[in-house]
């Protein structure tokens, strides 16, 4: 059983996803820059919202573990989770959501960076890996300075708002993380 982590970075609290944070959540992701992208069902409505993130609440000790995100002011900015594969992979999947109005200041940069550190250091995994939409270049950028690479291209793999989009597949291996010294 892991212990619902508390960890910050140099600007960012994270603190795990509660219920009490479903309505900042399902905020986050109305707001039409960041439902853009969006592949999870928000923002269809805040009970759908919360089906979906109490899943996460509940699984956080088995597969899921999710985080709000909050500024040295102690502002909520965003969400961020890791989905881990079966245990005898030791792989995870790292997802990240910030306000728009803490774009463009290093801070998903500076939060996926965190988020591998925590899979390697803490969770001990193999492999993490991200998927982001073709179109999404911000958050292409965030994992590439993060240290991932692209992996490949699939096809219209994505549900999103405007159409099936193409996805990229980015990872990032254990000892390429701690060789880079990221």
């Amino acid at each position: 059983m892991k212990a619902r982590a508390y960890f910050h970075s140099e600007n960012i609290s994270f603190r795990p996803l509660k219920e009490e944070h479903i309505p900042l959540v399902y905020k986050l992701h109305s707001l039409p820059e960041v439902a853009q992208f969006n592949t999870i069902g928000i923002p269809e409505s805040e009970a759908k919202t919360a089906k979906i993130l109490v899943q996460k609440i509940d699984e956080y000790d088995k597969t899921d573990m999710g985080w709000v995100l909050y500024d040295k002011e102690e502002e909520f900015i965003g969400e961020a989770g890791i989905t881990l594969s079966a245990e005898r992979f030791k792989k995870g999947e790292i997802s990240y959501s910030l306000l728009p109005n803490q774009w463009n200041k290093g801070l998903g940069t500076e939060l996926a960076k965190r988020l591998l550190e925590y899979c390697f250091n803490s969770l001990n995994l193999h492999r993490v890996e991200a998927g982001v939409a073709a179109d999404n270049l911000a958050s292409i950028r965030v994992l590439e300075k993060a240290g991932m690479l692209c992996e490949g291209r699939h096809q219209k793999i994505l549900p999103l708002q405007q159409g099936w989009t193409d996805n990229f597949s980015y990872a990032i291996l254990a000892e390429n993380h701690t060789k880079a010294g990221i």
